[in-house]
């Protein structure tokens, strides 16, 4: 470890490769709308960050882990932090998919 790498945002390639390890993970996307019909990680739900609340409805259970993204990774830091608020116990923030390197899938 360099003594930089605390700088690193998270890395989307190994958060996106982990969320399919992790048996009933929900890959949550919190982009809006719009960018996310532009372009997407297969699989991932998009709930924007403003609307986050909303995930209540899509993910009840609170002990579900949740690996979250966003486009750089500062909306996916605060939604981070308001799940965990919510009582979501294991949440992860993935990044930002401006870094992700493999497929993606569009409207």
């Amino acid at each position: 470890m360099g003594f930089f790498d605390f700088l690193r945002g998270p890395d989307i390639n190994e958060g996106v490769k982990e969320y399919g390890e992790t048996g009933g993970a929900v890959l949550l996307d919190v982009r809006t709308v719009q960018e996310y019909q532009t372009g997407r990680i297969p699989g991932s739900k998009n709930i924007p960050l403003q609307e986050i609340k909303r995930v209540e409805t899509v993910v009840p259970d609170k002990d579900t882990p949740l690996f979250v993204y966003c486009q750089s990774g500062a909306r996916s830091r605060q939604a981070v932090e308001e799940l965990q608020h919510m009582g979501y116990l294991r949440v992860k923030n993935i990044g930002g998919i401006s870094a992700y390197t493999g497929k993606e899938e569009s409207k």
